[in-house]
């Protein structure tokens, strides 16, 4: 190490030991930040090598898995649908030299009513019922307690939804396949050696029971399991069997099944949930960046003629440069490992929460992985050491002469360039942002609209902070006397700093409302598409998801058809199919009596001679793909099937109906597990909503106790997800608000020691304990009105821009929700009292005379 290097190190060493609270701030905005992307990479890690080992575990004798090569996905649904296969073609494997066993696995829907009578898993985890396989390592789930189901009726299911459910070996339930179907537990299961698979429910029928209620018809699997002989290999045996199968039925080896079965757990599930994650965590970091840029920015100001006489002494601007980077790199190790520590605590909590919640977490330690540790500390390490970066280089520049004057902190406000610079990057960000979202709907020009804007409030931070400090301030000095107007005074003194200060909250406080006003836009457009497409009275509707897509028994419509009460009553399916190459959702249903039920707008043609071979296509489809009444298209099915349809109707109204529609008839050769999302009922004339709603309730309690809801309540539930979400993304940004708001604390604290001796001065001259307390608070609050005020002002307008954008059909309603944003305006206020509470009781306690003695 060279003498320049070792005296700088010197140098801020002692000045870290001499001014430990400076930096209090800055550490633990690194270590927020750095235990959140820690916590998340190790967590993720630790769940994917579980559920690596969970169906490593499940599927370990299955070396075979034969099923049909046809398979349609339509976006958002995973691993597509695909056609069952022939059970018979179990006799043929068991043939082929290598196979020890072959044995028929159904799978399909079917939702578990618990003992409260209510479904288990709700709107959640997919609840899944198949066939009980009677070959131990073919089999993913072993019973644990009583016995397999052995005839019709009988069935077992997963300990862990037999624990949420209250169930217990002996009771008797409802399965909803759609079709209701009483069962009796005689057995409950592992899978894997876990209580479930997740939240997953499974429930195991005898196989006659499976067939009849999962499978399109008798004689039909969903696959194929062969479990291979002493010293066969997966990839041999699955050559061997492949020579023996029919056109349109393939061969995978155990391990392709098991990485399918990940992929769509750790591909899909886990990717998003520690994406959304790391992108939180990544806001809070570029909060942490502006917190730390103005504390190092304070320091460097109040060291003035400190670096000025190191100057004078013969210190090169290197020396100045690294002495105050080495700080930088000396708080970024420390909280940044201590960061990782927290990280890893993060993880060992929620690996402890999960179950507590009902989602069990895989038996196993914390997977630590080497990418876990050194990226966050990287991350910390960049952020910390970047943000000093340029009060650094300031710092070099002291000039030896300053030693010689007061000590001066940066007051200037903004200059002709910072604002004509602001002006253009933001008027640049606001064309951008709205030639996104009013065009074509473009969310990456959008995007980059929103990035511009974002860094435009930045640059005329100090500009904005000059006039809306005064603004704000006004009130204040008229509540407060001399108090708030000195509050008023000290948070204009310096536009930079309160601007820095407060951009850490504004952008906090701007993703939050950009996620409000989302979250209510989507909400209001699911009320606007309910209100206008929905023309029923009630709705009865199931929920859950999982393969062959849950939900109501087709047999419930024309059941509730027949009551006296009910004028119309038609249910809605899904089935699917590729059109030109792609899969698309097709809504399964009785096209004539559609419009008695749903308002689809203008129609072109009759909706009632679709027959099976015609189907409906909303307009915007139509326009999309050039078609009109008249033309002719090729759906391809699961099973392989390739059918001419001709358009014989074009509605105006997509909404509930989606984009295509087709008859029963239609798809009933197709069909897997045939089931409805949606009953859509109206009611006779004279028949009050409270009367019809209880006819219908009483017979839908015979088809699994499915919801009967009302026009609003409907739409209200169909919008319950939203408020989750907002719930989850609140919690999570409570993490950069809280380190916008250390960064409050802390500028506030540096301020404090930087105008001890003017506080001292102000209790000479009479001011009280209460007073100067309240004056630092105001100051806080001033600051923390300023960046919430701007946040409310740029999340709105980018939640605008956001709604616009994603929008591709142009439905979609804007909304502003008044509330929620005062809500968020409150708390960011309530936030500034907090923040300036330490620093004004710290204040408070200062020695007057020595004060006043003060430098």
């Amino acid at each position: 190490m060279s003498g320049t290097a070792r005296a700088s190190l010197r140098l801020s060493l002692s000045s870290l030991r001499a001014h430990k609270r400076r930096f209090a701030g800055t550490f633990a905005a690194v270590f927020l930040g750095v235990a959140f992307l820690a916590g998340t990479m190790v967590m993720g890690d630790t769940l994917r090598a579980s559920f690596d080992t969970l169906f490593a575990n499940a599927n370990t004798g299955t070396a075979v898995v034969v099923r049909s090569s046809d398979v349609v996905t339509v976006p958002g649904e995973g691993l597509g649908t695909r056609e069952p296969v022939d059970i018979a073609l179990a006799d043929r494997l068991r043939g082929v030299p290598g196979v020890a066993a072959a044995a028929p696995d159904i799978e399909g829907a079917g939702q578990l009513i618990g003992g409260d009578g209510e479904p288990i898993g709700g709107q959640g985890p997919p609840t899944l019922a198949g066939n009980w396989i009677d070959d131990p390592e073919l089999n993913p789930y072993a019973l644990v307690e009583g016995r397999e189901p052995r005839t019709a009726g009988e069935a077992v299911v997963n300990r862990g939804a037999a624990r949420t459910g209250g169930l217990r070996v002996g009771d008797t339930t409802v399965l909803r396949t759609p079709d209701p179907l009483r069962v009796k537990i005689v057995g409950l299961v592992t899978f894997g050696g876990e209580d479930g698979m997740g939240q997953t429910t499974f429930t195991g029928l005898s196989p006659a029971d499976a067939e009849r209620y999962l499978m399109p018809g008798p004689g039909k699997a969903s696959a194929i399991k062969v479990r291979a002989g002493a010293g066969v290999g997966q990839q041999q045996l699955a050559e061997r069997v492949s020579g023996v199968l029919p056109a349109g039925v393939e061969a995978i080896t155990g391990a392709q099944a098991t990485d399918e079965n990940l992929d769509q757990v750790s591909g899909r599930f886990l990717s998003l949930f520690t994406t959304l994650l790391t992108v939180f965590a990544g806001i809070a970091l570029l909060v942490a960046t502006f917190s730390i840029h103005n504390t190092f920015a304070i320091v460097v100001a109040q060291r003035t003629r400190e670096n000025a006489l190191l100057r004078a002494l013969g210190a090169s601007r290197r020396q100045v440069v690294g002495a105050t980077l080495t700080e930088a790199v000396a708080v970024a190790c420390a909280s940044s490992l201590a960061g990782l520590l927290g990280g890893i605590g993060i993880a060992a909590g929620l690996q402890a929460l999960f179950p507590a919640v009902g989602f069990p977490f895989p038996d196993g330690g914390l997977v630590v992985r080497t990418a876990a540790l050194a990226v966050p500390f990287a991350v910390g390490l960049l952020v910390c050491t970047g943000s000093a970066l340029v009060p650094a280089v300031r710092a070099g520049r002291t000039a030896p002469l300053a030693a010689l004057r007061e000590t001066t902190v940066d007051h200037s406000g903004a200059s002709r360039g910072r604002a004509g610079l602001g002006v253009t990057v933001g008027a640049a960000g606001v064309a951008l942002t709205v030639a996104g979202a009013t065009g074509p709907p473009n969310v990456w020009l959008t995007a980059a609209g929103a990035a511009s804007a974002v860094v435009a409030f930045v640059v005329l931070g100090p500009v904005a902070s000059s006039y809306a400090v005064r603004a704000l301030g006004v009130p204040v000095a008229r509540l407060r006397g001399v108090t708030g107007a000195l509050a008023r005074r000290n948070a204009l003194r310096s536009p930079k700093r309160t601007a820095a200060t407060a951009t850490a909250l504004m952008i906090g406080v701007a993703v939050v409302s950009l996620f409000t006003v989302f979250g209510a836009s989507l909400k209001a457009t699911m009320d606007q598409t309910v209100s206008r497409t929905f023309a029923g009275d009630v709705a009865v509707t199931a929920s859950g998801f999982g393969a062959g897509a849950n939900g109501l028994s087709p047999r419930l419509a024309p059941a509730v058809a027949a009551l006296p009460e009910v004028a119309t009553a038609v249910g809605l399916g899904k089935g699917v199919a590729e059109v030109d190459g792609g899969g698309r959702q097709l809504t399964v249903t009785d096209p004539g009596a559609l419009s008695r039920v749903l308002d689809l707008g203008a129609v072109d043609g009759s909706l009632g001679s679709l027959g099976r071979d015609g189907i409906a296509v909303s307009r915007q489809e139509a326009e999309r793909r050039g078609w009109a009444r008249g033309s002719t298209t090729v759906l391809a099915f699961v099973d392989g099937d390739r059918q001419t349809f001709t358009v014989r109707a074009v509605y105006e109204e997509a909404g509930l109906a989606g984009d295509y529609v087709i008859t029963r008839a239609a798809w009933g050769p197709h069909k897997v597990q045939d089931s409805d999302d949606l009953v859509a009922v109206a009611f006779k004339d004279g028949v009050t909503t409270d009367e019809g709603k209880a006819a219908v309730t009483m017979v839908a309690d015979r088809y699994g106790n499915p919801r009967v809801q009302t026009r609003g309540e409907y739409a209200d539930s169909a919008a319950a997800g939203v408020d989750i979400m907002l719930t989850l993304v609140y919690a999570l940004l409570a993490l950069a608000v809280l380190i916008a708001l250390l960064g409050i604390a802390n500028t506030l604290t540096l301020a404090v020691h930087e105008r001890t001796r003017e506080l001292g001065l102000l209790r000479t001259v009479g001011q009280t304990r209460a007073q100067l307390r309240a004056m630092v608070r105001w100051e806080s609050v001033l600051v923390a009105a300023f960046g919430t005020a701007g946040g409310l002002g740029l999340g709105a307008f980018l939640g605008w821009a956001l709604v616009r954008a994603s929008d591709s059909a142009g439905t979609g309603a804007f909304a502003i929700p008044p509330v929620q944003l005062a809500v968020v305006l409150l708390v960011g206020l309530v936030a500034g009292v907090l923040a300036g509470w330490r620093p004004a009781r710290r204040a408070a306690r200062l020695d007057v005379l020595r004060a006043i003695a003060a430098e």
